[in-house]
């Protein structure tokens, strides 16, 4: 089986914008363009050498967008990459099998990626992702 790489970290926070200000000052890059859609609900890292890992900060709206048994209020999503779209399929059931509770299935999601979510032994949430395929995109849903 191939094995997973730790590429994201998600913050699932009750305030985008305060967060992202709190993050900046520990240099923690979001850029400085707003999307007047999205700014209170989803913002990006900038990855950089100081910040090696793709950091999202998603509002406690929103994140059910994308983990439909997320259990509600802030957390943490540790962000794992697989090599492939299958992997991230074997991957889930192998989890299951060994006693995971799946909190969103394997699915295309709309940024083009193959996702999924299972919860870790005391429940903090785990994505698992394959590489994005722009081709696979599709239109996001509302961020509220």
């Amino acid at each position: 089986m191939a094995r997973p790489r730790l590429d994201q970290v998600n913050v699932v926070v009750s305030d985008v914008p305060a967060s992202r200000a709190f993050y900046s000052r520990l240099g923690i890059d979001f850029g400085a363009v707003d999307d007047p859609v999205w700014a209170a609900h989803h913002v990006s890292s900038e990855h950089d050498d100081h910040t090696p890992l793709d950091v999202d900060l998603d509002s406690t709206t929103f994140v059910h967008k994308w983990d439909e048994g997320w259990p509600g209020g802030p957390g943490l999503v540790l962000g794992f990459k697989m090599e492939s779209r299958e992997a991230v399929d074997e991957l889930v059931d192998a989890l299951e099998d060994d006693g995971a509770a799946v909190q969103q299935r394997p699915y295309d999601a709309f940024w083009g990626a193959r996702y999924a979510v299972v919860s870790d032994p005391d429940g903090s949430a785990v994505g698992i992702m394959s590489p994005v395929d722009p081709a696979r995109r599709s239109e996001a849903p509302a961020p509220a």
